[in-house]
């Protein structure tokens, strides 16, 4: 039995399909079963990771872990828990691991004994579905830095590569770095959007200065917000890494960001007028 958490999330329910095709049973965890529309024969419970004593756990022997962030608190008694019954994890941690709570919780399930495998993707591409909206009214992204390359990766992917950790040997004490086959610059993953949804958008390059009262008034943390529009700005002559993570573990190439955007055109609005 596999114990899916986030199960409903932009990457569980992913993981879940994968898992079921792959023949696995498989446990999922939301706070909401009634409304997870997951695969039949999926076990729906629900439970809550900073809630350790809500968790079933009966017969579970391994888990893909998404922490609900962005705060490490709680980990060492969730990671007690599972790993009583448990005995291997597939951690969704992030690229900038050493940097954040990410790394937290690695250490917990390192510190654990546990056999372990933690996935560290970079930029998820699904973060450009925050330009949706102003796609669908308006035909345009108001963004900064619009040559800040990004390696983007598929949410799918990270899912295939989560079913091979969860149900193959080989993958313990592995930490596998994931991204997309190339960095796209933002300015031209709008324009990828645009293709796929048949409009031509325009990109707005947002100054740095109203992006940041932007996003401090959406994420509400300085700090946060300073360290993401420093990263961008990085990216203009410092391309995020391509690796091959992806290929290595799965045996096919990572998805690119036209491909993520083609699956992704209803969100944007496809077949609207320009």
């Amino acid at each position: 039995m596999i114990l899916v958490t986030g199960a409903t999330g932009n990457v569980g329910r992913h993981v879940v399909d994968g898992l079921v095709a792959a023949g696995s049973d498989v446990r999922a965890l939301t706070r909401t079963p009634a409304r997870a529309r997951l695969p039949d024969g999926v076990d729906a419970v629900r439970g809550d990771l900073l809630e350790p004593g809500s968790l079933d756990l009966d017969g579970v022997d391994r888990v893909f872990l998404v922490w609900p962030g962005p705060s490490a608190a709680g980990i060492a008694a969730a990671v007690d828990a599972i790993t009583k019954q448990a005995r291997r994890v597939v951690y969704l941690s992030a690229m900038s691991a050493e940097n954040g709570f990410w790394g937290e919780v690695e250490d917990a399930i390192e510190r654990s004994g546990v056999d372990w495998t933690f996935l560290r993707p970079g930029g998820f591409a699904t973060n450009t579905l925050g330009w949706a909206e102003s796609i669908r009214t308006y035909g345009e992204v108001r963004w900064p830095y619009g040559e800040a390359a990004r390696s983007l990766i598929h949410e799918c992917d990270i899912a295939d590569v989560a079913v091979q950790a969860l149900t193959e040997d080989g993958h313990v004490g592995r930490r596998y770095v994931l991204t997309g086959p190339a960095a796209v610059t933002q300015a031209e993953q709008a324009r990828l959007i645009g293709e796929a949804i048949g409009r031509d958008l325009r990109w707005v390059e947002l100054p740095p200065e109203i992006a940041r009262q932007q996003l401090l008034e959406a994420w509400g943390d300085e700090a946060f917000v300073d360290g993401a529009l420093s990263y961008w700005a990085s990216l203009i002559g410092n391309p995020e890494p391509v690796t091959d993570s992806v290929r290595r573990v799965t045996g096919h190439p990572a998805r690119s960001f036209a491909q993520w955007a083609r699956d992704h055109a209803e969100d944007f609005g496809a077949g609207g007028g320009s």
